[in-house]
């Protein structure tokens, strides 16, 4: 049996050849039929190299170069592509692949240099030529492709030998790029009309993404885009933001003009993504914001921030902290303006006497108001939440005391009975917020001062809201300023609890009296260091009374021999029973309304001079006292002639008539309202504390040190010292110590102190 092959170029053997005219090798065996010979089959090697027929060569050529022009013509190729594929082949394995690689560059080179013709139109309009040249370069890329998968055998043997040498499609994109698109006229024209195509759709037209892609995508291929297209891009980009940003800052507001900024933002990114090569996308973004939000920072938060923030425009200040982030200094800057807003605006609640009464509130509004900026906005940036904290310390003690005292009252309405706002769970939430302003205080004791004062009214007149809470806030304080700025504190607190385990006592002691009184006494017995320092105040009581004073007194010494007792009528309260015609009344009252009440057992109607001298109350006092009485809500007296005021000539009788709903009426005394003096003498109190604290801590490091600059020395005080304090009230009570010989000055440098022991 005989099989015709074709000869691989390869190939070094044949069995029994013949030689045909195409100089192929036709191969045939041999087989014997006969069954049980022996088969022998032998290979040996061509004698001679096949040899090309005559005119192969150029006959070749020329079927190639009709292939290739139909290719470019679009026309249809006449011969099979495996059989022109086959011939490249042939040529190459006989030497010809330099002639052959050459005449294939000049035939796409004559080509290529033909198209140029197309592009010289002046009457086309800009994207028409888009268009053309869009095709043209499409057209170019096809032919290539195909031209180059007739000739991959020379591209992958020859050209790939020869690293100097472009492969046959870099050859295509050379080409294209040398004599069309290098070309001034038609880079020009390209670049300008895509320009055009960008503006237009930046200012809100439908254009050609495609069409832009596809010419964007020639100009990348080609090595020419950021010559020819990215730089002039960048520049006209740089342009129109430039006028856009000073132009809608001049017609906008802030928030809307930050919504712009982040649409153009986005806009530029879709932009990279649909058409713009990627190695535009740093230095777009980078002009873009440099000119819409760098050129402006200053002016966008002076303008909008403090509105935006005053109206709590949670979103615009996301949008505000998002794209200043992305802008070198933006939030360094924006961090500068936050601090300043909460400077002004804080010290403006906080240096505003008109605003004392809501002061407190107003601060924890603001803080939660910052928090939640800070927190939700400013995505918990630590810079931010410190310079916060710094802000609110700064304006808080812009004045002195004022808010340490207000502090102390608010805690007392929160924490005082009839509070009926808060649940046990919202007061300590309260009290925890308290306490992160109380922190930005510096003169901390006068809060104690005034908190004390508060303190001490709630415990002895039975009004605090929750031991709980009092305890809570107790333990809050002792963690935020350390045990010794609570134990007078703590100390009152263990005074009302051993008066307690006293009136258990004293009430067995007065069950084993022969002569049982008919009241009931309660004592708190008060540590004077602990408490408040209150006025003594001489009362004319009644004998029952003096005479049960008498029998505690004696109790107590009895238990505690060298203590004194000194009677504080001032807190004193007591319920009386009264008989009117609607029935039995007990009235709960203070100890000054029940000394005026005991008086209408003896007469049916007084005179205020008349109630003074029986009584001994102080004259404001009394008023007060009468004044709730007959004018109040619980009328138990009548006044002659009717007013809300007690004049000196009015008279008094027991109203017989009155009615209550109630059989327990609670019949609150008039408050006076905390007089300037009051507290000025308990800002005294402190100011007064505080000068032994100076003179304690200055005899402290003398007595360590010895010997000791006046500079070394005042910068160790305000180590030491936890409240404000000016250099020259330090320099007084240094002055007064040495006076008093605790310290002295040396001889030969006044500057210097040594500590006298």
């Amino acid at each position: 049996m005989a099989e015709d092959t074709r000869q691989d170029k390869r190939a070094s053997f044949s069995a029994l050849t013949e030689h045909n005219t195409n100089g192929m090798a036709r191969s045939s065996a041999v087989a014997s039929s006969k069954s049980g010979a022996s088969k022998k089959l032998v290979i040996k090697n061509f004698k001679d190299r096949p040899k090309l027929a005559e005119n192969y060569t150029e006959d070749t050529w020329l079927k190639l170069r009709d292939a290739v022009g139909a290719i470019q013509n679009s026309t249809s190729i006449k011969y099979n592509l495996e059989e022109l594929y086959q011939a490249v082949e042939n040529l190459c394995s006989y030497k010809v692949s330099p002639t052959l690689y050459k005449q294939l560059r000049q035939v796409c080179e004559d080509h290529v240099q033909a198209q140029i013709k197309q592009f010289r139109e002046e009457s086309l309009d800009n994207l028409s030529f888009l268009k053309r040249i869009n095709r043209c370069w499409q057209d170019h890329c096809r032919q290539t492709i195909m031209i180059r998968s007739i000739f991959l055998f020379l591209d992958r043997t020859y050209v790939l030998q020869n690293s100097l040498l472009p492969s046959i499609w870099d050859t295509g994109l050379e080409l294209f790029r040398t004599h069309i698109v290098s070309d001034s006229g038609v880079q020009k024209r390209t670049v300008d009309g895509i320009l055009e195509q960008i503006e237009l759709e930046r200012n809100g037209e439908t254009v050609d993404r495609s069409l832009i892609r596809s010419l964007l995508g020639m100009l990348s291929d080609l090595q020419v885009y950021k010559d020819s297209f990215e730089e002039r891009f960048l520049i006209d980009t740089n342009r129109l933001y430039a006028a856009e940003g000073q132009r809608l800052m001049q017609q906008r507001d802030v928030p809307e003009y930050l919504h712009h900024v982040a649409r153009r933002l986005e806009e530029e990114n879709d932009r990279i993504m649909s058409y713009l090569d990627q190695s535009t996308q740093k230095p777009l973004i980078s002009c873009v914001e440099k000119q819409l939000l760098g050129e402006h920072m200053t002016a966008m938060l002076q303008k909008g921030l403090s509105t935006m923030l005053d109206g709590n425009r949670v979103t615009e200040l996301c949008l505000l902290y998002q794209l200043f982030s992305k802008v070198k200094g933006g939030l360094p800057t924006l961090l500068q303006f936050w601090r300043d807003y909460i400077k002004s605006f804080g010290g403006e609640i906080v240096c505003t006497p008109e605003k004392d009464k809501d002061m407190v509130q107003d601060l924890l509004d603001f803080k939660d108001k910052m928090d939640n900026v800070a927190q939700n906005c400013f995505a918990r940036n630590e810079g931010f939440i410190n310079a916060m904290k710094e802000a609110f310390e700064t304006f808080i003690n812009k004045r002195p005391n004022k808010p340490a005292e207000l502090i102390a009252k608010y805690v007392d309405s929160k924490l005082r009975a009839g509070n009926k706002e808060a649940t046990e769970e919202e007061l300590e939430r309260i009290l925890d917020k308290i306490m992160i302003i109380f922190r930005f205080i510096h003169g901390k004791d006068v809060f104690e001062a005034f908190y004390k004062k508060d303190l001490a009214k709630r415990l002895l007149v039975g009004k605090s809201a929750s031991v709980d809470a009092e305890k809570s806030m107790l333990s809050k304080l002792k963690h935020e300023c350390g045990a010794a700025f609570t134990s007078k504190l703590e100390g009152m607190f263990k005074d009302m609890e051993l008066s307690k385990d006293i009136m258990i006592q004293f009430k067995q002691h007065m069950q084993n009296q022969s002569e049982p009184s008919n009241i009931e006494l309660t004592v708190n017995i008060l540590t004077m260091g602990y408490w408040p320092s209150y006025i003594p105040m001489e009362v004319h009581l009644p004998p029952e009374m003096v005479k049960l004073q008498e029998v505690f007194k004696l109790f107590y010494l009895g238990k505690h021999s060298g203590r004194k007792l000194q009677w504080q009528p001032t807190l004193g309260h007591a319920v009386l029973k009264a008989e009117f015609k609607e029935g039995k009344k007990e009235l709960q009252v203070s100890l000054f309304q029940t000394l005026v009440l005991l008086m209408f057992n003896e007469g049916e109607e007084f005179s205020v001079d008349e109630i003074r001298t029986a009584t001994g109350i102080e004259e404001g006092e009394l008023r007060r006292t009468l004044q709730s009485l007959a004018c109040g809500k619980a009328r138990v007296l009548n006044k002659n002639p009717r007013g809300k005021d007690v004049e000196d000539g009015d008279r008094f009788n027991f109203n017989n008539d009155f009615k209550h709903k109630l059989f327990r009426i609670k019949i609150n005394q008039i408050q006076m309202k905390e007089t300037v003096e009051e507290q000025v003498s308990t800002t005294e109190r402190v100011f007064q504390d505080r000068q032994y604290q100076i003179d304690a801590a200055v005899v402290r490091i003398m007595k360590m040190r010895k010997t000791l600059s006046h500079n070394l020395l005042v910068s160790e005080l305000y180590n030491q010292l936890k409240f404000p304090v000016k250099p020259g009230d330090l320099k007084k009570r240094i002055e007064s110590l040495i006076d008093r010989d605790y310290m002295e000055r040396d001889k030969e440098t006044p500057n210097q102190y040594h500590y006298v022991a």
